[in-house]
């Protein structure tokens, strides 16, 4: 296991991942403790306060202060990234060990949906569904989820069909074990690497998804907070109240690419056979 850290921490993509994330997770997580402002509280008699050291990334159109609003939407936007994405890789992980260790009419079946949910273009079906649902943090997670396990399910597949054709799996099969079995032992700890390298890919791109969805109306609802719902304030006045946009686009950049890197440094190393 610190084989597998030294490694990690030796990749720079990795490195420079785990540098950028680690901080927004330490404040989202000890945010409450960071900051004496309630983030939905309104005061007007400070709106569209800039930036100051009595209110660190300023103030917005109710007064409320931002920095507090972007700490817990920090919790909302990865928090439902990370639902979606643990959804998402669960059951693509299941589909393709299915199509890929069982064959015949089976992958055929499963393939041939993955297809069809391929086929539609994800974030125009993601908006349609969400925009049809009743937006709450559970139906934008079905919704995400919907649309985000086909990519882990082909990887999957592709890599269990590899697998099984080992002699270790092989020599199961003849000794007589269950499907279950063999799959549980045999197969799913070798799929750890490219499961755990899609999840860290995935989920830079629901971020992006949550966002978009949030800055359009159709994710979270005022007067909650998400890194989405701060951006589509701050298009009300760009110029005048600049760091509202401005800080709250920076943190879905910066933690989006903190995500890829560790992902690209991840693959990296499973190519390498180090991880």
């Amino acid at each position: 296991m610190s084989s597998t850290f030294k490694s990690i921490w030796r990749n720079h993509n990795c490195r420079w991942g785990v540098i950028i994330l680690l901080p927004i997770f330490f404040v989202g997580l000890a945010g409450v403790y960071l900051t004496p402002y309630d983030p939905i509280r309104q005061n007007l008699n400070q709106v569209l306060q800039a930036p100051s050291w009595q209110h660190l990334c300023g103030t917005d159109f109710y007064g409320r202060d931002l920095f507090s609003r972007l700490i817990y939407g920090s919790r909302i936007t990865i928090g439902l990234a990370l639902c979606a994405t643990f959804l998402a890789i669960f059951g693509g992980t299941l589909v393709g060990l299915m199509a890929g260790f069982l064959r015949g009419w089976t992958d055929r079946i499963i393939m041939r949906t993955v297809d069809i949910f391929m086929g539609f273009p994800r974030f125009f079906a993601v908006l349609l569904i969400a925009g049809i649902c009743r937006t709450s943090f559970g139906s934008t997670v079905i919704v995400l989820t919907l649309f985000s396990w086909m990519e882990t399910a082909r990887l999957v597949r592709a890599e269990t069909l590899a697998i099984r054709e080992s002699l270790y799996v092989k020599s199961a099969i003849a000794l007589g074990l269950s499907h279950g079995r063999i799959a549980r032992t045999y197969i799913l700890p070798n799929l750890l690497g490219i499961v755990i390298t899609s999840a860290t890919l995935l989920v830079g791109t629901l971020i992006i998804i949550e966002s978009s969805l949030s800055f359009l109306g159709l994710g979270t609802q005022e007067p909650s907070a998400s890194w989405g719902t701060i951006l589509s304030q701050g298009r009300l006045d760009p110029i005048g109240a600049w760091w509202i946009a401005t800080i709250s686009g920076l943190l879905i950049v910066i933690t989006v690419i903190g995500f890829n890197l560790l992902g690209d440094g991840l693959k990296q190393l499973r190519d390498e056979s180090k991880l």
